[in-house]
This record gives structure tokens, sequence and C-alpha cells, in this order.
């Protein structure tokens, strides 16, 4: 069997392709570099970080932006004639009072091990596009038309127009082709394919929280009228039907469903295997009950699907709910490369799973060349949109245990390093050495930052005679909750802190579309100067 969901961790809006016997899924990446991660299978179950499409600063310049901006629903397709790969995705650069400020763009490559494209801009009339290959040589871009207007209904309509691969431009005027097939409202992320002469249009609805579902429409013309199928939604985690058409609200907690261990299903994409069994990706979330909170954001599943006798789609079952265990398809089961829970930095590069904010890595702020030890140069806060020196991976586990050793010597409270754990700007936890003035000494302390509001817990501070000899620090989350550790020595460990709430560090909380990560930073808010060194680091299932 296949267990939900099959990427665990933030993995939102996967886009599915199978390219001969190899499966690529794309997903979101939003603030996160390096932008778009692409994952790899031959059996659908066993997952492997591959690559990364968007890699350089040059390609998308995301310093500044809000989080929960940035690079939005990719989607990943294939040109078997030209035997190239194609990426088409939103890069959101602002989204206040109801308009969105945006451009679509597509990439490419012929190798997807290699480099991609430079961007190739689309439009920017709303977001989430999408290419189609028809098999007359026609390519299409559909897009959600974001339609910001009082009096219209929110979110607009499905677009399609043609696109012209030679000059690399859109052509001939959008379309309106769609404006959802139920009342669920929110309608976006469309994708279209063609079987049996119809082409069929996927679209999300009810909006990317606990209202969402997959939705599947056909038509004999690929402009329409587009016809929804009568079970709809395909997929749902929530199968009672309701209409909130035109309400902007997307996360709809109210529509939580006790009955499903997935929650918030929609955005599909389908896939057919080698053998012509089909099956579609969506997002998923596993909330922590009660607090209906998601720390590991939203993530990636798929569920068994089949064709009816009258060429419409439809879930391997006799209801629509997604389910947490599903049929694998007839492959052979392919063990993939797994990346070492524990990294002690002795290889020339950090491994492929480690991501930044806004920007890629740098020489100017982050150095492997010492032996055995990651140098990490201080610069802005966590609070900033901009110059963080701060890496990451994300949490796949609901039970988690993150640990470090930093050499750090701060001379003054400006400086400052530690161990993170980490939602957005806005939604954190920071165990940080720096320098106390009232204590006269360095000293260990948690940072917190609550959807906004920032706190020191100064009565739980720990003097530390010498930063530079090193300081073990490590956090457990387990249940929601977060406990921070330090030692002098190594296993010494004790408790610094109370027990935190991590499920501040989700979607539901902080009010994002992310997911957490841990991860280790540095600060200089003096001279922006300062070098710490990483021993190591370590992020494993706590058992």
């Amino acid at each position: 069997m296949l267990e939900n969901p099959i990427i665990s961790g933030f993995n939102p809006d996967p886009s599915i392709i199978r390219v001969g016997e190899d499966y690529y899924i794309a997903t979101s990446t939003f603030e996160w570099f390096p932008g778009i991660p692409i994952y790899k299978s031959k059996d659908l179950k066993n997952w492997e970080l591959f690559t990364h499409v968007v890699t350089k600063k040059e390609q998308i310049d995301l310093r500044g932006i809000d989080s929960a901006l940035g690079i939005w629903a990719p989607a990943l397709s294939y040109d078997k004639v030209k035997e190239r790969f194609y990426m088409c995705f939103s890069v959101i650069n602002g989204a206040t009072n109801n308009n969105f400020d945006v451009n679509n763009y597509l990439m490419y490559t012929n190798d997807i091990t290699a480099e991609w494209s430079m961007p190739i801009y689309l439009n920017s009339s709303g977001f989430d596009p999408a290419l189609f290959h028809d098999d007359d040589g026609k390519k299409w871009i559909v897009n959600l038309e974001w339609d910001f207007r009082k009096g219209y209904e929110h979110p607009g309509a499905i677009v399609i127009e043609e696109y012209d691969p030679i000059n690399e431009i859109l052509m001939g005027g959008a379309t309106r082709i769609f404006k959802g097939g139920t009342d669920r409202g929110c309608q976006e992320g469309p994708q279209i394919y063609k079987r049996n002469n119809y082409y069929y249009l996927v679209t999300a609805e009810g909006g990317t929280g606990y209202g969402h579902g997959v939705v599947v429409s056909r038509a004999e013309n690929i402009k329409g009228p587009y016809k929804t199928f009568d079970r709809k939604p395909i997929i749902t985690s929530q199968p009672e039907d309701f209409n909130e058409r035109g309400v902007e609200e997307s996360m709809k907690i109210h529509r939580f469903n006790p009955e499903s261990y997935l929650q918030r299903a929609g955005h599909g994409n389908i896939v057919e295997t080698q053998n012509g069994e089909v099956y579609v990706t969506h997002l998923c979330s596993r909330p922590i009950l009660p607090e209906i909170r998601s720390i590991l954001g939203r993530e990636t599943a798929i569920q068994k699907c089949r064709w009816t006798k009258d060429n419409w789609l439809e879930l391997d079952s006799d209801d629509n709910l997604a389910k947490r265990f599903v049929q694998q398809p007839n492959l052979e089961e392919v063990e993939v490369n797994k990346i070492p829970d524990f990294d002690d930095f002795d290889k020339p590069n950090l491994t492929i799973d480690y991501y930044t904010l806004r920007e890629p890595q740098n020489s100017s702020w982050l150095s492997l060349e010492k032996e055995s030890m990651l140098r990490i140069k201080g610069r802005d806060t966590l609070f900033s949109r901009y110059d963080q020196s701060f890496i990451a991976k994300k949490l796949k586990y609901f039970n988690n245990e993150i640990e470090t050793l930093v050499f750090f010597n701060p001379e003054n409270f400006l400086e400052m390093a530690g161990l993170t754990c980490f939602y957005n700007n806005s939604a954190f936890y920071y165990l940080r050495l720096y320098y106390s003035e009232s204590l006269k000494s360095q000293c260990l302390g948690i940072m917190i930052n609550d959807n906004g509001y920032k706190d020191e817990l100064l009565e739980h501070r720990v003097p530390i005679m010498d930063g530079g000899k090193g300081v073990y620090m490590k956090a457990i989350i387990k249940n929601g909750d977060l406990q921070f550790y330090y030692a002098l020595k190594k296993d010494q460990w004790q408790k610094i802190g109370p027990i935190l709430d991590a499920s501040i560090l989700s979607d539901e909380y902080a009010h994002g579309f992310t997911g957490a990560f841990a991860g280790i930073t540095v600060q200089d808010l003096y001279k922006k100067s300062k070098w710490a060194e990483f021993e190591y680091f370590s992020l494993k299932k706590q058992e």
C-alpha cells in the first residue's frame, strides 16, 4: 500500500508527470531558496529529493517579499516531441487589500539534472499558470484571472491563451473558459489534460484550507464550454456540499472533518502509469488536535483513481474522501537515496535539503572551507525580509529532535548565534548565545516571536563562561510541545526555558501557506562581520 502523505513536510501544490519509467513531482517554495524542489520516483511510493529549478538570484529575486508570497504553484510538464521539460509558476510580489501583484513565468530544460533556462515572462493577470501541450503541436497557457473589482465574484475566471514557443510569447488574447464547477468558491490551480478526444480541466476549489477539493470538468473544445462531473469534487477532505462563492477567507477551519485523517485535500494533478493505472496527486495537511494546527504545513498525497464508462475520472472507491492508505501501482519497488539525518559538514557543499530565505547560499556569509565545520557570518535579524544568515531543513515528523554544536564569542548584545524552530519572520522560537550587559557575561536565552509579538524569556537565561569553547543546543518537538536544551559537555543535557507551544509554527496560527523549519542562524547587528562556527547539525525523528 501507499501511505499518505507520500512526501511529508512542507510540500504543497504537487505537480506530477511521468517520463518513461520516471515520475517527477514539483512543489511550491514561496520565500525559500532554492525554489521549486523536484522529487523523483520509480514506483510512486519511494521519493527522492532530486533537484531544484530556481537556484540563482538572477533567475528570481525574492529579497524583500513578505512571507507566504514568492513562488506559488509550479506546474511541471513535458514535451515528448522536443524531449523538453517545462515549468510554469507564479511569483507573488504583493497581496494587499484583495489585490495581487504577480508575474507568471515559464522555464525549461532538456536535462532535468542541469540548469534551467532564465524565466520567460508570460502575464500578470492572476496566478497558477500551467502549460498544456496539445497533440496538434499547439501549446496553451491556463491560469486564474484574479478579479479584484467591487461587485464581481472573487477570485475570477480560469483563462486560456495560446503560447508561441518560437517567440516565447502569449498570442491571440486570453479567453475566459470557466468560473468554477462547484459553489465552494476560491477556484485556482487549473490543469488541462486530453483523453479520448476530451479536454479535461482539473481545478482546485474551496480554498487551500478545510473546504478544499479537486474538481474535474471536460469539453470537446479546449476553449469550452466545460461541463463538471456530477461527483464534485472528486477528491476532498470535506464531502459535504456548501456554498461559499465570493467568500475571501480560504482556510475555512469550520469545514474541518474529524472523520478524515487527511485534511485540506485539493490541488490535483493526474498521472498515468506505464501500465495504464491512473493516480491523482494533491496537497493535504495533518493538523495537531485539538488545536487544528498543521505544523508540517501542506504535504503531498496521492489517490488511486479510475475512468468510468462515460470517460469521467473518479476515486477508485465509492466516495470522494481522500484516503490515508491507497493501493500501490503494479510497479517494482525501487529504493531511493536518503539524505542522512546527521550532517557533520565534512563535504565541500551542503546537502540538497538545506534552504535559505529569499536568496541562495552565498560564500560571503557561509563557508565550508574549514574542515568539518560550517562557518556563518552574522547579518540581519530573523525578523528581516532581506539579508538573513540562516540555513534550515523542513520538519517532516510530528516528533522531532534537532541538535547542533556552536562555537561563538559574542562581545555585545548585538551579536548572537544559535538554533531556531521557524515558521516565518512573525512566528519562531530562537535559542541564542549572546552577550548580556545585565549579567555581564555571555549567556543563553530564548527569544520568541508569537504572531508578530516579540518576547525574551529573561528569567530563564543561563550565563556561559566561554561560548568559544562550544555550546551544544537541542530542541525536542513532541505532540505539539517544544522544549529547548543545552550542554557544555557532550550529552550532559539540561533543560532551558519552559515547555513552549510548537503549534504556533503553523498555517492556521501564523496565517501563512508554508510549514515549519529548524535551522541554525547568526546575527551581527553591529558591523555584520562576526562569524560563528557549527560542528554539526542533526534533525531526526524523536522516538
